[in-house]
């Protein structure tokens, strides 16, 4: 007979565990780092169901095992299996923002906890939580200007993304609302960054523009959507960053941030070939 309390356990987790691998992908800058570290948490809790807290939100419970682990690996510079730790180009810019200020600044930015739950799940007060997702936030905004293209086909969205990226202090080279002209402005305008939707106004997809994109160069890509499920499956190579529609304006500027921090190029392989 399965255990009513494991099957409560399951539950409070796999409702929130699409949003934990974002967060481990979009702190350690790569697909399989971030997913050996959400397999670590889910493993800690299996072994002892007691570093979970039942006190607490379930998500805001889950982060809290996530971080002590990633505080853990962090003292001893990899997880087990990561003999190399991160990768060089990444260390460079690691060292550059402390990891506990951009940990801070993508548990509030991106994951959209109160700076109280931020300083629960990083066990520290909430003083010096908030002091360092202003760190975080301050390392941010020095980043160097990037030239960023918009696939979307919502006109509203597209002029409050563009507004978002130049108050970062980027510059917006175009908006691309179908497949052919995403391609064609890519070619005429050669961005450093892509933000695109996956859905577009002829029916369309925004998943064939950036295949087709990315097969004349690589660049950082990040997804908007309303379904991010359909792109973190867990089977095959995967987006590292996505933003979920309704999307926060700090949450764009999280993944944008986060994006041209690692320099993460987007694999063809990470692209589905349909979103049935």
């Amino acid at each position: 007979m399965t255990n009513s309390s494991s099957l409560d356990l399951h539950a409070a987790i796999a409702a929130h565990l699409t949003f934990l691998r974002r967060f481990a992908r979009a702190l350690s800058g790569t697909q399989d780092r971030g997913d050996r570290f959400t397999a670590a948490t889910l493993e800690a809790i299996l072994a002892d169901r007691s570093v979970f807290d039942t006190e607490l939100m379930p998500r805001v419970a889950l982060f809290k095992v996530f971080c002590s682990i990633w505080f853990d690996a962090e003292d001893s510079t990899a997880l087990p299996g990561d003999e190399a730790g991160l990768e060089v180009a990444a260390d460079k810019r690691l060292d550059k923002l402390a990891p506990r200020a951009r940990q801070a600044f993508l548990l509030n930015a991106l994951e959209e906890f109160s700076i109280p739950d931020v300083a629960t799940i990083m066990e520290i007060g909430v003083e010096e939580a908030q002091s360092l997702y202003n760190v975080g936030l301050e390392a941010i905004r020095a980043q160097t200007r990037a030239r960023i293209m918009i696939i979307e086909d919502e006109p509203i969205i597209a002029m409050d993304i563009e507004s978002i990226i130049t108050e970062m202090g980027h510059e917006c080279t175009g908006i691309a609302d179908t497949r052919d002209t995403a391609v064609a402005l890519a070619a005429e305008t050669t961005p450093d960054m892509i933000l695109s939707d996956i859905q577009l106004a002829d029916g369309s997809s925004g998943i064939d523009a950036i295949r087709d994109i990315l097969s004349e160069a690589p660049l950082p890509v990040i997804f908007i959507t309303a379904f991010p499920e359909r792109l973190l499956t867990g089977e095959r190579p995967e987006p590292t960053f996505l933003i979920t529609k309704p999307f926060k304006r700090p949450s764009v500027q999280a993944a944008i941030s986060q994006a041209l921090f690692f320099n993460d190029a987007m694999s063809i392989d990470a692209l589905p070939q349909d979103l049935v």
